[in-house]
């Protein structure tokens, strides 16, 4: 007997409707979700701990594979799997790093593509240490802020240190491309030492002003994790997070940004990160985030013929 589908409301939410595995358990998969309820290292509102749930319940409206307007099927064939959320200790950061990285190199080791529903922004340091092996591996952050700081208010472990900590520990982290930053707020230790090790550093200004020349600096034939920040986005589009700054990222922008990695690179890894669902009664904000992790998917799967492993 044939089952029906369940209407987006209906049924137990795993992301895209993908069967349930567990970290460590024997199975395979062209995209598995993890996620990672933790948001005890922001600096300011809290609620990014909920996401990971929101954003499945969310992905329940985009459930693959999509035929468009212009007849072209995405995702059809490719492989989907969610490993669930991290089992993270209330107020034990150390041990909550060693859980993500030991949990994201389990994923990793069983995908093509990864894909970590956090979480603020914190949690992409110990996710990045499961990349360790990789060679020659560049990050493409979209983000407002540059997350680079070296210490926030005595705290070295914060959403705003993640990819200093990762430069400072990963050899093969050679290179990170942050777009759409802005705001009044900088640190300019941090700005120098991005600079300094060659970081390619994209204001929002320069996105709003010559988009083609932002996506003409994107890398090349790379292995590339791509670390997306919700607060990277104008609030208009998502106000659900915890540090909205004005003037950012259209939805059509960031697509762009992503689609175009995408189609240079090989994409190792996708994080999204400082969703604070809490923030934003309609509800768009997950609906909206969850639509922008299945776009890359698709992105991938028509551009990224040099994935590995990726079945089509």
């Amino acid at each position: 007997m044939t089952h029906p589908t369940h209407l987006p409301y209906g049924g137990i939410p795993t992301f895209a409707r993908a069967p349930m595995v567990q970290p460590e358990g024997d199975w395979t998969a062209d995209v598995a979700a993890l996620g990672i309820p933790f948001d005890i290292a922001l600096g300011f509102r809290p609620g990014a701990r909920f996401a990971p749930r929101s954003l499945r319940e969310a992905s329940l409206r985009s459930v693959p594979p999509f035929t468009g307007l212009d007849g072209v099927t995405r995702l059809a064939g490719v492989t989907f799997a969610d490993a669930g959320d991290v089992v993270l200790p209330s107020l034990e950061p150390e041990l909550a790093r060693q859980r993500i990285s030991a949990a994201a190199e389990l994923v990793r080791d069983r995908c093509s593509l990864p894909v970590f529903l956090g979480g603020d922004h914190s949690v992409t340091y110990p996710i990045l240490r499961a990349f360790a092996g990789v060679p020659d591996l560049h990050v493409v952050q979209l983000d407002a802020h540059l997350d680079f700081t070296d210490t926030r208010n005595d705290t070295r472990f914060s959403n705003s240190s993640p990819f200093r900590r990762a430069c400072e520990e990963m050899e093969n982290l050679v290179h990170i491309t942050t777009i759409g930053l802005r705001g009044l707020r900088f640190d300019p230790d941090a700005v120098a030492a991005a600079r300094a090790r060659g970081h390619t550093l994209i204001p929002m200004t320069d996105v709003t002003g010559d988009l083609p020349g932002v996506l003409a600096r994107l890398p090349r034939g790379k292995n590339v994790y791509l670390s997306v920040d919700v607060d990277g986005f104008d609030p208009s589009v998502i106000p659900g997070t915890s540090s909205p700054e004005p003037d950012g990222l259209t939805y059509a922008q960031g697509v762009s940004i992503l689609a175009e990695t995408a189609r240079h690179n090989t994409v190792v890894g996708l994080d999204v990160v400082e969703l604070a669902p809490n923030l934003d009664p309609t509800g768009r904000s997950e609906l909206l985030t969850a639509r922008l992790i299945i776009e890359t998917l698709c992105a991938v799967d028509e551009f990224g013929a040099a994935q590995p492993g990726w079945t089509r």
